[in-house]
């Protein structure tokens, strides 16, 4: 069950999910559901998984903090429960997340944008959907470096773009007018939202704003090609994907992950 087949970066995962398949063949069966970002959409998804007795369940949770309910009837019915890219946290010994340590990504961007700052300046920052750990954890490691390497560097603001990329280019729109050219940089938790604050930024012809994303999706790569995004922090979709699938297969045929 994924939380959104329109996500950018849930895509290439899925992509991952359906090379690790294909690269077994006779091993795993796949279903995919989309939940739409609809928490009681993905309840119910997994709950017909559980009554087609599959033997494992992967999920990439909507709201990563009302996933204990899911976990202990999948768990209940003697199935695996895997969760992927979305970490909720506590999970109970036979459950397992894959996944990057989101914490990381967040140290990684300021840590670059203080050098590229000189340890001074103003930025935004773009949350992802404020239930899912990778926007808290992102944000977290951009506070964490800021004030312990950079407290020269001030930040403005912080709003959730929801990982989408209009989003992105509505908060940035509202950034410019309000701060005009006291921003000089903005950090995104996803490439997709940071994509949207260059596509704001051109419309306003500003070429002095700092951007920073999170994923190296394809799209984030070609903009930094370009000069436009100034970096992003590679986390592996398809490894991610066709891990998630390898674990829930080892786990499921009892073997030790």
């Amino acid at each position: 069950s994924i939380a959104n087949f329109d996500d950018t970066f849930l895509t290439y995962m899925m992509d991952g999910m359906k090379a690790w398949g294909k690269s077994h063949p006779g091993e795993v069966e796949l279903t995919f559901t989309d939940a739409k970002e609809d928490m009681a959409k993905q309840l119910d998804q997994v709950e017909n998984f559980i009554v087609q007795k599959m033997d494992a369940v992967i999920i990439v949770p909507v709201d990563t903090s009302a996933t204990a309910p899911m976990t202990k009837n999948i768990m209940a019915k003697g199935i695996k429960a895997v969760y992927v890219n979305r970490n909720p946290g506590n999970l109970p010994e036979g459950a397992y997340y894959v996944g990057s340590e989101e914490v990381v990504a967040g140290r990684l961007q300021m840590e670059y944008l203080g050098e590229k700052l000189k340890g001074k300046g103003n930025v935004a920052i773009l949350m992802g959907k404020l239930d899912n750990e990778g926007a808290l954890k992102r944000t977290v490691g951009n506070e964490e470096i800021q004030k312990t390497k950079f407290p020269g560097i001030k930040i403005l603001d912080k709003q959730t773009g929801q990982w989408q990329r209009n989003e992105g280019l509505a908060k940035t729109e509202d950034w410019l007018n309000r701060f005009g050219k006291d921003i000089h940089a903005i950090l995104a938790n996803n490439d997709d939202m940071a994509l949207g604050a260059i596509q704001a930024l051109k419309d306003k012809k500003r070429t002095d704003v700092i951007v920073l994303g999170v994923d190296a999706t394809p799209d984030a790569l070609t903009s930094v090609s370009k000069g436009e995004l100034s970096a992003t922090v590679f986390q592996d979709a398809a490894g991610q994907g066709g891990g998630g699938v390898e674990v829930a297969v080892k786990a499921a045929r009892g073997q030790k992950v």
